[in-house]
């Protein structure tokens, strides 16, 4: 059985708060809200992280950077997402390409998805062409219809680099 390439899949949700800023992709984003988290609750980084730890079965962002721990309070999830793709690389594998989803029913996040793209992709050494951000809503279905979070879903495939 060939490993040349892996999949790895990262889902993540944070509850939106008056008290905070939001920050998606590395990015803030003009908002009455932000997420509530122990770092600064960038829900899209913490589901690329989650899904580039899968690709190896490295466990999770909470068995990384664990919410107990004072060293990880209030850290910028960039952080986190370099951290854990320094993991991956030591390993051999190179990142093929991203592709997330962020569930949000506001604010309208077409007017950033390229700064987020551009974020992430700057943080991970790619191409922008190498990171897909999509933003959809829930049809005001459920905690994300009613405006009390936002929910990321994200895939990440690499590869074998053998240079």
């Amino acid at each position: 059985m060939s490993n040349q390439f892996r999949i790895g899949f990262g889902y993540d949700v944070h509850q939106l708060t008056e008290k905070r800023k939001l920050f998606l992709g590395g990015i803030k984003i003009p908002h009455k809200k932000g997420l509530k988290g122990h770092s600064d609750a960038d829900a899209l980084l913490h589901s690329i992280t989650d899904a580039i730890l899968g690709s190896l079965a490295l466990g999770d962002i909470g068995t990384h950077f664990p919410n107990t721990d004072p060293r990880y309070k209030g850290i910028e999830s960039r952080i986190l997402l370099t951290k854990s793709y320094e993991l991956v690389k030591n390993k051999g594998y190179s990142i093929s390409n991203i592709d997330a989803t962020v569930v949000a029913e506001q604010p309208k996040l077409n007017p950033y998805i390229y700064e987020m793209r551009k974020s992430v992709s700057d943080i991970l050494n790619l191409s922008v062409d190498q990171v897909s951000i999509k933003a959809t809503t829930s049809e005001k279905m459920g905690f994300v219809g009613e405006e009390k979070g936002i929910k990321v879903y994200a895939v990440v495939l690499i590869y074998k680099d053998e240079n």
